[in-house]
């Protein structure tokens, strides 16, 4: 037993024993996973049919700040091929309206994200036939690059649905609101509103 007076080791003033340092995983190159612009998984250019195994792997899933997948864990990460974004948003859900609105969407792996200021939506456009392609981030990548799911067109229409005109940054724009945030899906043609 000590006395008041001993002096306590330092570790004992952090709280324990220093972590262990963590080795950076292994490289193991390109992996022959392959997700479909529909959201299926495929190993060695086979479907994936066990959802629960697709979302082991989407859990582990990392995008780096050059674009580039990778399936990661602590001991080793591989470089993975994606179509278009990794995840399908299938499904909504909302409550509330204007401004005070929230939009809840269910990926093709259900998990469940809120759009917001940290889950914002987008919309690109086809450069030959100019037509939508709508997103939502579903967790930040490396970077800038954030990992998505492309929100299906079902799901889109209901957002069209859901929709109202506001103007933004000098034009007149169609959108939804959720989490106190205006999100533009696209421009209103001259003369609606």
């Amino acid at each position: 037993m000590s006395d008041a007076s001993s002096p306590v080791p330092a570790c004992h003033e952090l709280g324990g024993a220093r972590p262990a340092r963590r080795r950076p995983p292994v490289e193991c190159g390109d992996l022959p996973f392959l997700i479909r612009r529909d959201g299926s998984w495929l190993y060695r250019g086979s479907l994936i049919g066990r959802k629960e195994l697709v979302c082991l792997f989407a859990s582990v899933l990392r995008r780096t700040e050059d674009g580039a997948f990778w399936l990661e864990t602590p001991v080793e990460r591989g470089r993975i091929e994606v179509e278009d974004a990794p995840f399908v948003a299938v499904e909504l859900d909302w409550t509330g309206q204007g401004s005070g609105q929230v939009l809840s969407f269910r990926t093709n792996v259900d998990q469940i994200v809120s759009a917001g200021p940290d889950h914002p939506i987008r919309v690109a456009h086809d450069l030959l036939t100019c037509e939508p392609t709508p997103y939502i981030t579903v967790r930040p990548g490396i970077g800038r690059l954030a990992i998505e799911a492309r929100i299906s067109r079902a799901v889109y229409y209901e957002l069209v649905a859901l929709s109202e005109p506001r103007l933004v940054g000098g034009r007149q724009m169609l959108g939804v609101w959720s989490c106190s945030t205006f999100f533009p899906l696209g421009e209103l043609p001259l003369g609606e509103e």
